[in-house]
């Protein structure tokens, strides 16, 4: 999913911390699956995304019982 996003380098402002932007407004219209799946790429961004690792690694240990 990573892949697909591209980022629009022609929609760039700069503000100062003092103004209060729209941020509130655009994630309140946002269904919480949709806010979900922002989070997610935004965590895949900063943490990195491997494929091969993203599943449960299979241990398997085999431990010998005394019969009684």
């Amino acid at each position: 999913m990573i892949d697909k996003l591209r980022m629009d380098k022609t929609a760039f402002s700069i503000g100062s911390l003092e103004e209060q932007g729209d941020d509130r407004d655009y994630w309140a219209s946002k269904t919480p699956a949709e806010r979900l799946q922002a989070l997610e790429i935004m965590r895949q961004i900063m943490y990195g995304y491997d494929p091969a690792t993203a599943r449960l690694e299979k241990v398997f240990t085999i431990s010998k019982q005394p019969f009684p």
